[in-house]
């Protein structure tokens, strides 16, 4: 036996729980993803997502609708006869047309320990916040923002110097294994469904560009778990003069060292750099334009000494 499934989802975060699906054996009736959107060096060709490039390699139907207000839309959707909707950042709020439009209605994958970290950013909130554990869980989704009861928790440890890149990859495949597992249980009708706690619950706010700058007079933890959360996207930067103007520079890893000093004082000529208490090392870093770089290598063409300010 298998499922007959819609699948809805947009990056590559989305792309090993649709695969998992398929080597399950399940019929994936459709894919919706979002539109194409512009992109290439220009800006001027139109990019496909990562999941409707992975459902055309697969040979599955690709939908792209900009939203579901339209009653064809809707009535498009409950015509492919589905079982259930699996959601793993589709990047569109679903009305109750949609959540309720299959046999057994919309399970998502979501990154976090709900309800910690409801929202859109769940993994760099988590990393920047200084938890040391997330996971994946699989939810039934009701009208709410990730509100659903749950029906499937793996939890994952947080290495004190993980980035949110590093995380985000080992979580999309304890995703993957977490939703397949759950398409089983749903199938043979031992998927259970606990609400979640009325205590608890944060919120994870889409980065905003605005808090991208290292904020060095805060403590050391505070900006390591700031570097590492944006990393590798959008990053974290300070800006310093090089050349006489001022040059902004992408932070990509760090880790906590011993000093201390004005905050943002480069306290050694190998960037441990002063926080307003303790100290951070900066480990890998990009200049506007250039490649990333470990430290010993950024150095070597922009020399930055001790004493030297960073903002």
């Amino acid at each position: 036996m298998s499922l007959r499934i819609i699948f809805m989802g947009t990056p590559d975060f989305s792309v090993p729980t649709l695969r998992a699906l398929v080597d399950a054996g399940h019929t994936i009736a459709a894919v919706y993803t979002q539109p194409p959107r512009p992109g290439g060096r220009r800006g001027l060709d139109l990019q496909k997502s990562p999941v409707h490039q992975a459902a055309e390699l697969l040979g599955i139907p690709v939908l792209t609708p900009v939203n579901f207000k339209d009653p064809e839309e809707r009535e498009r959707f409950g015509a492919h006869d589905a079982d259930v909707a699996v959601v793993v950042a589709y990047g569109l709020l679903l009305p109750e047309a949609i959540l309720t439009g299959t046999r057994y209605g919309c399970y998502n994958g979501h990154a976090s320990l709900l309800p910690r970290w409801r929202g859109a950013a769940p993994i760099q909130r988590a990393i920047m916040a200084g938890d040391r554990k997330t996971g994946m869980m699989v939810m039934k989704m009701d009208k709410g923002l990730d509100t659903g009861p749950v029906a499937l928790t793996s939890e994952v440890e947080i290495g004190a110097n993980t980035t949110a890149g590093e995380l985000h990859d080992r979580l999309m495949h304890v995703g993957a294994k977490a939703m397949a597992e759950a398409m089983v249980k749903l199938e043979i009708g031992a998927l259970p469904l606990t609400p979640q706690p009325s205590d608890g619950v944060l919120y994870a706010a889409k980065i905003d560009k605005g808090e991208t700058r290292i904020d060095f007079s805060g403590g050391a933890a505070d900006v390591h778990n700031h570097i590492r959360g944006l990393s590798p996207f959008p990053g974290a930067w300070f800006e310093v003069a090089i050349g006489g103007k001022p040059e902004r520079v992408k932070v990509l890893t760090s880790e906590l060292a011993e000093g201390s000093g004005s905050a943002g004082e480069l306290l050694t000529d190998d960037l441990v750099v002063a926080c307003g208490t303790g100290a951070v090392r900066l480990t890998r870093l990009q200049k506007a334009g250039g490649k990333p770089l470990p430290a010993a290598d950024f150095l070597r063409g922009t020399p930055l000494s001790s004493g030297t300010r960073l903002s």
